[in-house]
């Protein structure tokens, strides 16, 4: 059959020479398929095929004239890569389904020009915001106090060396004033002085004089007595300065505001205040809170007032542990309000956590009376009493059951008396109402 000649395309400069396939390895030889003449293929009207799987070894390659089209093709491509593997490469457009192909079609002129491969499109970038995971909403938060905001030690000297400095001023003030005259002389007298006569007032009198002055204002002006329980927080135009703990005559710079704070251990008993339980029963309850202030920087500039902040953050976290349990299980074995123990541990640990951002350490914080609100008091009375005789009447009944049983246990078991069914059910009835009537009149 003739092969149809290639479209015209300028001869190539070179032909690449195509590497001779690897010889196959020896091994048992297959049977060698005939070649199927005349089978065509998908055409050229399929546009551009996918390149055939390689032959496998032992198996005859394309033909001659297949090679030199191929060949012809790939001349005109600049940067076409050779043949993969030492094999031919398969001719693009042939009509061949297999690799044993003997019909060739012609090559389209736009073959021997790869065509461009379009990148496929990326499909616009989410906004930032959209690709970001959704954080789930942000639960109960505890506060944090500013880290730069913590108690240190402030400036203060010994009350005794302000005294002294203070009468030093006041000697060299007194002895400029001498030395111009303006001290009576009754006065100089009384020291054992000599009277100089007044000469005024020079300019050379009035800065040892203002100096001298501003010593003495300030070293009497900061002396101050501080008690023991308590402490000075300074501050410099609204600047924190440090505290000071020390106790007795202490000398503090009048320049510094100061604010006393009590560091004593204190105690904080609450008025009755209103709650839920889990049921939503209404409760009055009251709290004993034992706190002390540990940090009295964060306790004085931190929080308006620390009192006030303490007190709400009780009522706060009694209500929320509160409602965790029931006040009373009345047919139930089951965790309470009554357990003061655990409900005082709790309320402990949250409050604590909530005041530490203002420098109160809080030691306990212990419910001292769980009650019903007025409301609601006379019903759960009423309840409560009758859970606690259905409890005592199932007490007495399973303890005359299990001496019932007992009695006729031994009874039988001894030969003390032979009983059927009948006497037996009879006898268990009898002892049931004699020891039940006895346990009830007691």
């Amino acid at each position: 059959m003739p092969v149809p000649a290639p479209a015209r395309v300028p001869a190539p400069e070179a032909v690449a020479r195509e590497p001779e396939p690897e010889p196959a390895r020896p091994g048992p030889a297959a049977p060698e398929p005939e070649p199927v003449r005349g089978q065509a293929g998908d055409g050229p009207a399929a546009g551009i095929p996918h390149p055939t799987p390689e032959p496998p070894s032992g198996v005859p390659g394309p033909g001659p004239a297949e090679i030199a089209a191929r060949a012809v093709a790939r001349g005109m491509r600049t940067g076409d890569p050779g043949p993969r593997d030492g094999l031919p490469r398969p001719p693009r457009g042939s009509g061949t389904g297999s690799g044993t192909g003997t019909a060739v079609t012609e090559v389209p002129p736009h073959i021997p020009f790869r065509p461009q491969r379009q990148a496929p499109a990326i499909p616009a970038a989410a906004p930032a915001a959209a690709r970001a995971p959704k954080k789930p909403p942000a639960g109960r938060r505890v506060p944090r106090g500013d880290d730069r905001l913590r108690e240190h030690r402030g400036p203060v000297l010994p009350g005794w060396t302000a005294v002294a400095v203070g009468g030093l001023a006041l000697l060299g003030c007194a002895a400029v004033l001498w030395r111009a005259g303006v001290v009576p002389a009754t006065v100089v007298a009384a020291f054992g002085a000599t009277p100089r006569a007044y000469q005024g007032l020079r300019a050379a009198h009035w800065p040892p004089l203002a100096f001298l002055g501003i010593v003495t204002l300030l070293a009497l002006g900061g002396l101050g007595r501080a008690k023991a329980g308590h402490a000075w927080v300074l501050t410099l135009f609204g600047r924190y300065r440090g505290t000071v703990r020390r106790t007795g005559l202490t000398w503090i710079s009048p320049l510094l505001l100061r604010r006393r704070v009590d560091v004593r251990l204190r105690h904080w008993r609450s008025e009755p205040m209103a709650a839920v339980d889990s049921g939503g029963l209404a409760l009055q309850v009251v709290v004993q809170v034992v706190w002390q202030v540990k940090d009295t920087a964060r306790a004085t500039l931190a929080v308006e007032d620390h009192i006030d902040y303490l007190a709400e953050q009780v009522e706060s976290a009694m209500a929320r542990v509160l409602s965790q349990l029931p006040a009373d299980a009345f047919h139930e074995d089951a965790p309470t309000l009554r357990d003061a123990e655990a409900v005082g541990d709790a309320l402990t640990r949250m409050v604590a956590a909530e005041t530490e951002a203002v420098g109160i350490e809080v030691f306990s914080a212990q419910p001292t009376r769980i009650e019903y609100a007025p409301e609601v008091a006379d019903a759960m009375r009423r309840r409560r009493v009758a859970a606690i005789d259905a409890k005592h009447r199932d007490t007495v009944l399973t303890s005359v059951v299990d001496a019932v049983d007992d009695t006729v246990h031994r009874l039988t078991s001894r030969g003390i008396v032979e009983l059927d069914d009948y006497e037996r059910k009879a006898l268990v009835k009898d002892l049931t109402v004699a020891f039940y009537t006895g346990r009830s009149d007691q």
